[in-house]
């Protein structure tokens, strides 16, 4: 009988447990940040006649405004599920986590990548980088051009830069999936194909509107600066590099093996370069941080000033 008495009464302390539990998880995402809708640097009309203000308006303050929103209340329901330790219902979520997350950071990058002031051609390293992976700029732009049209459906084309390879390349991606959960590229310049971003002005000529897009690029934008400063560093880092013996590895010197000693995100000479980051961190990290996201690389843009959005 006192043993049935005992286990009663650690059933009880375990239920109260749960309870505390269950409060504190509830109280963290009572007090989370939401996303928010980022304000734009220009008007809805400042784009035209390349972009017209109808289509930005909308584009912006509802399209946009949906994803956001969106993803508050699906992370607010998946904050609900970890509470009651819903795993299926945690699973059930992750498309939507990934779908408007994706839209939010996608979207967050393509107003910076747009300008009225912008258009032309790059200048400085990003050209030089640029005729380097490409051979031109002109074969850049028709190439990222031909695989943003091709699109099949609702996406997006982009403009990335490999890390790891140390190159910039081209890709495609279905619907609002992020760059960099996708391919592993950090997002530079991204080209929104989805019919909400031009049937009002191009109707189904989507040829005509991707045309159009490169007056307005804002080839002065954050990301591009940086990734300009990430392939000085690693410019430096092979010119640094003495020449290999027959049957044997090349060498870096020593300013350059003290470049690497100090991390991919250091100059040799000791200036920080970072790079703007697309990714979900671990979720106690998330939690942490009184954010959330199921291990899922699409709830945050960190931009290289620190801030987020």
């Amino acid at each position: 009988m006192s043993n049935i008495v005992t286990m009663l009464c650690r059933v009880g302390q375990i239920r109260r447990c749960a309870a505390s539990l269950s409060q504190s998880i509830n109280q963290v995402a009572a007090s989370r940040q939401k996303h928010t809708l980022p304000d734009l640097t220009y008007d809805y009309g400042a784009l035209e006649p390349h972009i017209s203000a109808e289509i930005m308006q909308l584009h912006h303050s509802k399209h946009h405004a949906t994803y956001v929103n969106n993803l508050n209340v699906t992370e607010e329901k998946y904050q609900e599920a970890l509470a009651k330790g819903d795993v299926t219902a945690q699973v059930a979520l992750q498309p939507a986590l990934k779908f408007n997350g994706g839209g939010h950071i996608n979207h967050t990058i393509f107003w910076t990548n747009l300008s009225p002031n912008g258009g032309g051609e790059p200048q400085g390293e990003l050209m030089e980088a640029i005729k380097r992976d490409f051979g031109s700029f002109q074969k850049m732009k028709e190439k990222m051009s031909a695989a943003t049209v091709a699109v099949q459906g609702s996406g997006w084309g982009w403009l990335g830069y490999d890390k790891e390879g140390g190159k910039l390349r081209i890709a495609a991606c279905a619907n609002q999936d992020p760059l960099q959960g996708t391919t592993g590229l950090i997002p530079l310049l991204g080209i929104d194909v989805w019919e909400h971003a031009y049937y009002l002005q191009y109707k189904n000529v989507r040829p005509d509107y991707v045309k159009a897009i490169w007056n307005v690029i804002n080839w002065e934008n954050v990301p591009m600066s940086t990734v300009a400063s990430i392939i000085h560093k690693w410019k430096k880092f092979r010119t640094t590099r003495t020449l290999p013996r027959a049957g044997r590895p090349s060498k870096l010197s020593d300013r350059g093996e003290k470049g690497l000693s100090q991390g991919g995100d250091q100059e040799p000479d000791g200036h920080s370069v970072r790079a703007p980051a697309y990714l979900c961190r671990e979720r106690r990290t998330f939690q942490k941080d009184n954010h959330l996201c199921s291990n899922l690389p699409i709830c945050m843009v960190e931009w290289p000033d620190g801030s987020h959005s």
